[in-house]
């Protein structure tokens, strides 16, 4: 029996790899999309920062803007304390006393001390 020989020519190539796309993108798309999603980040970040700075300057002008109205009503409460004082004042003594030697107003203060000292 006579053996079998190869055909003339030869045998056609054997296909031993795979020819698989490569799984996920491509490195460069991911580094052009994660550069993006960063600078995305930064911009939104700053967007941020400048609205912040907005509102504290509003709320610096707001309160620079109330001060005028704080004070006039913290005078007509010491006024109206100032009244009630020499209305007290005249109730006990019987007559106001003049503490100091002019009629102008001098703002009072107050010294808070403790009612007991323990030692």
């Amino acid at each position: 029996m006579p053996q079998d020989m190869p055909p003339v020519g030869g045998y056609g190539p054997v296909q031993y790899k795979r020819n698989l796309p490569a799984p996920g993108f491509r490195p460069t798309t991911l580094l052009l999309g994660m550069g993006a999603i960063v600078v995305f980040g930064f911009y939104k970040l700053g967007q941020g920062i400048r609205e912040q700075n907005e509102l504290a300057r509003e709320k610096m002008w707001s309160r620079i803007h109330l001060i005028p109205m704080l004070q006039a009503e913290e005078d007509r409460d010491l006024v109206r304390r100032h009244l009630a004082d020499q209305a007290r004042e005249k109730e006990l003594l019987g007559e106001n006393v003049k503490v100091y030697n002019s009629d102008r107003y001098v703002r009072p203060t107050y010294a808070i001390t403790p009612g007991s000292v323990t030692k």
